[in-house]
């Protein structure tokens, strides 16, 4: 499946800026599953922008606007190729596989993603409650599979609930929010029960017809490790795995790691306006 993706950010400031720093992460990833095949960048002011690669992988674009600007526009188009497989539901939790997955060695590698974060963290009374509800599953598939199923029922989709500030902690307590809040809970549950986990910012296809959420902006859902097999995904938000609908952007550890557009600027205060249409290639 070919997907064309346009995603336009702009600023709006209340004053003339000065000068602005800023930097994006809004180039997708190429991986066994996903390739890029175009990418362009156009920013307004005009500007050069440096790319490097983070940490986690992922494609960073810093730039510097050195004049006034009383808007800034970053737009970016891609087309990205997917060919996932469904068969997280088919997978077998093996001696072996367990063994793994309570190995020290196993346990170092992905330490990132075992780690509670400040977006992550949740109170144990938290965690204790909702495991008691989906049930203390020794599979860490099928819990993973179980946690999803029980967020995407007791959570309600609300644009109004929370922001991007908005902690797991909280969101919990609300069980209210969107994709972000939905997938910074689960990480937390999933780490807190020793399952390296990992965020994934992206985009959602939803085509014709479809019940799939969170396609108006950029969208998460959650990746889980599985020995073996590699990174399953995982979409709290539409109870679904992650396969060929699920276009891949930027992963970390929660949502500071992947921010799609971040910066400094010397000013008043500013709005965003943010806009993302994915559409099908034929490309």
């Amino acid at each position: 499946m070919k997907y064309e993706i346009v995603h336009k950010n702009t600023f709006y400031y209340e004053d003339d800026v000065q000068q602005s720093l800023n930097t994006v992460r809004l180039k997708p990833r190429s991986d066994a599953c996903q390739r890029l095949l175009s990418y362009r960048k156009k920013v307004t002011p005009t500007s050069m922008a440096k790319e490097h690669i983070d940490i986690w992988g992922n494609y960073v674009e810093s730039f510097f606007i050195p004049e006034k600007h009383r808007i800034l526009e970053v737009e970016a188009t891609s087309v990205v190729s997917i060919q996932k497989t469904p068969f997280i539901h088919q997978l077998d939790y093996s001696p072996e596989m367990k063994s793994i997955f309570h190995s020290e060695l196993f346990h170092e590698h992905y330490l990132p993603f075992l780690n509670p974060t400040a977006y992550t963290y949740l109170e144990q009374h938290q965690i204790d409650e909702v495991v008691r509800e989906v049930g203390d599953i020794d599979n860490p598939i099928q819990f993973a599979l179980q946690l999803m199923s029980y967020l995407f029922e007791v959570f309600t989709y609300d644009t109004e609930a929370t922001t991007v500030e908005t902690k797991a902690v909280e969101s919990l307590q609300l069980k209210r929010g969107v994709c972000q809040d939905y997938t910074h809970v689960m990480l937390g549950i999933l780490r807190a029960r020793g399952i390296p986990a990992r965020y994934m910012s992206g985009y959602l296809y939803v085509g014709e017809n479809s019940n799939l959420v969170g396609s108006a902006a950029s969208h998460a859902w959650v990746e889980i490790m599985v020995p073996g097999i590699g990174w399953i995904g995982l979409d709290p938000t539409n109870n679904v795995e992650a396969i060929d609908h699920h276009i891949c952007l930027s992963v970390g550890r929660d949502y500071a790691d992947v921010s799609p557009l971040q910066g400094v600027y010397h000013g008043g205060n500013h709005t965003l306006e943010v806009e993302v249409e994915v559409s099908k290639s034929h490309l």
